[in-house]
């Protein structure tokens, strides 16, 4: 089972998909590419995009209706891609946020530039709440890419690391591509995700990340991955990837037949 944590698949409600037709080509592409299942997380509190959970909840739904409909066989499940901002345990309370498909699981996304103020704050008391967040691609966060060690210091307070598949693969650069590989082979990165927004301008590229993964880190650490991804909708516990320096290496991920039927257990 490959599931997709963090995606923008939702017509006409951020900076993702556009319309339906948008949305029903990034989910046959989704299928195409073996994704079984997508939680759809569109931006809310980030200064431009307002999508509190009931509202996503209703559209996520009526996607779930056209796909359905045209016999699209994807699994689609609520979610949100939280800014982090200071009144975000409020409106927890007021029940605006979404968790990740209803789990223990949420996922933050922290400003391009830097690492809030209150970050280790916040994720304190979600987990004091039984909430575990997951940090958006924090690879692309200017601070952590300057110190990495922002990052571990958010895994140890209780967070996990969701890892951008366009960053794996140089879609943001090289400098962000040496990070995220260094935060992967550090274990501070728990769940591998598209981000997908639109087919043409960024689109999945899940199986060629995991591809990547399995040559430079080893298949287990690939089965890590997929086993979290799928963690996080059966909310279960996140297991912690053992990173083995790369005795695995040049073990192609697709070249091994049985590796999917395994795992689909």
């Amino acid at each position: 089972m490959m599931i997709d944590i963090h995606t923008h698949i939702l017509p006409g409600i951020d900076d993702g998909a556009g319309n339906l037709e948008d949305s029903l080509a990034l989910a046959r592409a989704a299928v195409a590419e073996g994704i079984t299942g997508l939680i759809a997380t569109p931006h809310h509190a980030d200064g431009r995009y307002m999508n509190n959970a009931s509202f996503v909840s209703e559209q996520v739904e009526r996607l779930k209706e056209e796909l359905a409909a045209r016999q699209i066989p994807l699994e689609l499940f609520v979610g949100q891609e939280i800014r982090v901002h200071s009144d975000m345990l409020d409106v927890w309370s007021a029940k605006e946020l979404a968790t990740l498909a209803g789990s223990k699981y949420i996922l933050l996304e922290m400003p391009s530039a830097s690492v809030p103020s209150r970050m280790l704050e916040y994720i304190h008391e979600f987990v004091i709440m039984g909430i575990n967040p997951i940090i958006a691609h924090p690879e692309r966060n200017a601070e952590v890419v300057k110190y990495p060690d922002k990052l571990n210091e958010m895994i140890e307070a209780g967070a996990y690391g969701q890892m951008t598949t366009h960053s794996l693969l140089g879609g943001f650069g090289k400098q962000i591509e040496r990070r995220a590989w260094q935060l992967c082979r550090e274990g501070l990165i728990h769940v591998i995700s598209s981000d997908a927004h639109h087919m043409e301008r960024r689109g999945f590229r899940l199986r060629e990340a995991y591809d990547r993964v399995s040559k430079e880190l080893g298949v287990e650490i690939v089965k890590t991955y997929l086993d979290n991804s799928e963690s996080v909708i059966s909310n279960r516990d996140l297991i912690e990837p053992s990173v083995k320096s790369n005795k695995s290496r040049g073990n192609s991920w697709f070249k091994l037949p049985n590796f999917f039927h395994n795992i689909d257990r």
